[in-house]
């Protein structure tokens, strides 16, 4: 049951993935960004690419939580054992810069805790999955035509996560692009004390998770505000590599479907 439904949502993310890019590749596309309730940027890209996803995971019969869907209230959703949580366009500010740093991020969420996911980077053509029974992958120049492939056909031709020659140099810390708030600085500056010499790269989206689960960065501290489905599939991925995503205690995992979304501030290492 479960490789059907990583089937499912690597299909979902793929298709996803084409329409973003339909939109994101037209020289003549008018984006149409609206400011939502907290003033982050929406396109019609995040619209198209929520519609896909709901189309495919219809079929599962698996209730989704989505950043671009209706909001379920909490005294159902408290009830809901399993659920997909869903950023149908993980990094819409990178999208509208148009540098290439998004993601579509897939996930399932077990009693709180990401069992599976799926993160897709359309422009690199990059694919990250993971199932607890199985670890997790990252597979390069995946596009839509791969989208009926099933997660054994893929595995043959993916990397198991980590790498087993990560690119590193040092210890390295991966932090946000946009969102690098003057108390990650405080805790990047006592690593600093604590290392030595640190590299510090930067990136948007879901992408310094991944960061993290191949082994190309060894840690992302993130003190500043995020939601659920802005980092379920990436604690999935970095779960199944032996990592986590802890609370600033660096011993409590993040929890899912909470009552409240947002996310207390975290360390992924």
């Amino acid at each position: 049951m479960q490789n059907e439904l990583l089937s499912c949502a690597i299909r979902a993310a793929l298709l996803a993935g084409k329409d973003i890019l339909n939109i994101y590749n037209d020289p003549k596309a008018d984006f149409a960004i609206e400011r939502k309730a907290d003033n982050s940027p929406l396109t019609i890209a995040d619209k198209r690419s929520h519609a896909r996803i709901m189309d495919e995971l219809d079929a599962t019969s698996i209730p989704v939580l989505s950043e671009e869907g209706r909001l379920t209230d909490y005294n159902i959703r408290k009830g809901w054992k399993t659920l997909w949580v869903v950023d149908p366009l993980d990094g819409t500010k990178e999208f509208i810069k148009r540098n290439g740093e998004f993601t579509v991020n897939i996930a399932l969420v077990e009693n709180g805790i990401p069992v599976l996911g799926v993160i897709y980077v359309p422009v690199s053509r990059t694919l990250y999955f993971s199932e607890d029974s199985i670890g997790a992958y990252r597979i390069e120049g995946i596009d839509a035509r791969s989208a009926g492939l099933s997660p054994d056909d893929l595995m043959e031709k993916a990397d198991r996560l980590p790498l087993e020659q990560a690119d590193t140099k040092g210890f390295v810390i991966v932090a946000s692009r946009s969102h690098l708030s003057p108390e990650t600085e405080e805790y990047i500056r006592k690593l600093e004390s604590e290392y030595g010499h640190v590299n510090l790269i930067s990136c948007g989206s879901s992408l310094k998770i991944c960061r993290v689960a191949e082994g190309s960065a060894d840690i992302y501290p993130r003190f500043a505000p995020t939601m659920e489905w802005d980092t379920a599939a990436g604690h999935a991925i970095v779960r199944a590599s032996g990592k986590n995503i802890y609370l600033t205690d660096e011993r409590t995992p993040l929890h899912y479907n909470k009552e409240n979304l947002l996310n207390p501030w975290f360390i992924v290492k």
